[in-house]
């Protein structure tokens, strides 16, 4: 057909191996037949591969034999820092502050706690994300191993020593007892304030100052205060948390017996309230020494008398400042007293106090009390800071204020009633609040006070 290409068969080629097909011809010249083989890759592109498979090898082994090694390592280094120590016995050692981790492990080295100061060092270094070792006074058991050695240390488990201060000291008492705790160290700058200490049992770590005591005695007396000051009964006539310290320290010092805490604090409630005066025996020691705190002996009838601002006898009302540091439950005692009637209690005998409505009662109350002290075949530490008895001269006049504590032996004033209370030896060499030379620890004449 016209237009149309004719096609041209070749002959067959012999190298075909017999094939019979025929083969068509080639379009055009270029379209000349192609080796069916392709050419091999480059030989520099072949090294070159070989090279980098060869690196990577060779980094792999290396990985794995570090990996090894390390965990070999590491395998020795737990197996060394939790082996036993050196220590036969329980050992304390004492980490000053500032030290750091070398002079640290030299001092556990000279101490025996371990052998290997360098490896204690990197142990701690490795450690270092738990947390810096701490200075302190700490207890290592017998076999202290590296790994619980800084563990101890990390932990910051240092031995905590106590102080105690019981309720109803003084500040000065306070001091002096801090002053004979042997850990403590350092100075108290001044006398804490009356009433500003709380007392309890306070942990301290070895290198604590008494200051630091004393600080932490305040503050925890302010958070008492303010808590116990938000729960008050508002009928309370305490004006405020300074009055309510006030008659908690008279409350402290007047018993120690913590069922009768509420109810000797509802008596003097009731007294105030009535505008009564307190008549509290402490408050005529406290008066007469001010904070040393004892007379070491029985008060003196001249001596109830003594015109001082403290005794309660001869002002009215509360004392101008407390005279005691009072516990927590003096206070929480004050701040919501027993609801009776009682007006007066004395001595019953037996470390408990009788509680009395009337007058009569009480007058009751104190004869048997007389008759208890009749068959003592001396005094006793009962008596000490108490109005001592003094048999049948003790009656009280009609019309006369009569005493709280059993002591209805204190004479009034001519007039019946004792005047308003002042003290004639304030700002001179017989003021006991100013004159500190008191022996407390043994009987003593007190400066005679002269009303002018």
């Amino acid at each position: 057909m016209f237009g149309r290409k004719k096609k041209i068969l070749l002959p067959m080629d012999d190298s075909d191996n017999g094939s019979s097909q025929p083969r068509l011809a080639p379009r055009s010249p270029s379209e000349a037949i192609k080796p069916s083989m392709a050419p091999p890759p480059p030989p520099k592109l072949r090294r070159r591969r070989r090279g980098m498979l060869s690196l990577l090898s060779g980094l792999l082994t290396l990985l794995v034999a570090v990996a090894i090694a390390g965990i070999f390592g590491f395998s020795m280094l737990q197996q060394a820092v939790t082996a036993d120590g050196p220590l036969q016995s329980d050992k304390v050692v004492v980490i000053p502050r500032n030290t750091g981790t070398g002079e640290i492990a030299q001092i556990l080295k000279q101490e025996g706690v371990i052998e290997q100061p360098l490896l204690f060092q990197a142990y701690a270094y490795m450690n270092r994300q738990r947390g810096q070792l701490k200075a302190g006074e700490f207890q290592f058991k017998a076999g202290t191993s590296v790994e619980e050695a800084i563990d101890t240390l990390i932990q910051g488990r240092a031995i905590l020593h106590t102080v105690s201060v019981p309720e109803g000291l003084t500040s000065e008492q306070v001091l002096a007892r801090l002053y004979e705790h042997e850990i403590l160290t350092g100075d108290v700058t001044e006398t804490p304030r009356e009433g500003s200490l709380l007392p309890d049992t306070y942990k301290f770590e070895r290198g604590t100052t008494r200051q630091q005591i004393i600080n932490t005695m305040q503050t925890a007396q302010r958070q008492a205060i303010e808590q116990i000051w938000q729960r008050r009964s508002p009928e309370l006539p305490i004006k405020s948390p300074q009055e309510l310290v006030i008659l908690a320290s008279i409350v402290e010092k007047e018993t120690g017996r913590a069922d009768e805490r509420t109810r000797v604090a509802g008596v003097f409630i009731n007294r105030l309230m009535k505008r009564m005066r307190l008549q509290s025996d402490p408050t005529i020691v406290y008066g007469l020494v001010g904070g040393k705190g004892t007379l070491g002996r029985g008060i003196l009838r001249s001596e109830i008398e003594a015109a001082t601002p403290y005794n309660t006898y001869v002002v009215e009302g509360l004392p101008p400042g407390p005279i005691a540091n009072p516990g927590r439950a003096a206070l929480e005692a004050v701040a919501n007293p027993s609801r009776t009637k009682d007006l007066y209690f004395v001595a019953d005998g037996s470390g408990g106090h009788a509680f009395a409505e009337t007058y009569e009662q009480h007058q009751r109350n104190v004869a048997r009390w007389r008759q208890l002290e009749k068959s003592r075949p001396a005094i006793g530490p009962a008596d000490v800071d108490r109005v001592l008895p003094e048999g049948e001269q003790t009656s009280v006049p009609p019309g006369a204020a009569p005493a709280l504590r059993g002591t209805a032996n204190a004479l009034p004033a001519v007039g019946g009633r004792p005047g308003r209370g002042f003290d004639a030896s304030e700002g001179t060499e017989k003021d006991p609040l100013k004159n500190k030379s008191f022996d407390l620890t043994k009987p003593k004449n007190v400066p005679a006070l002269q009303q002018p």
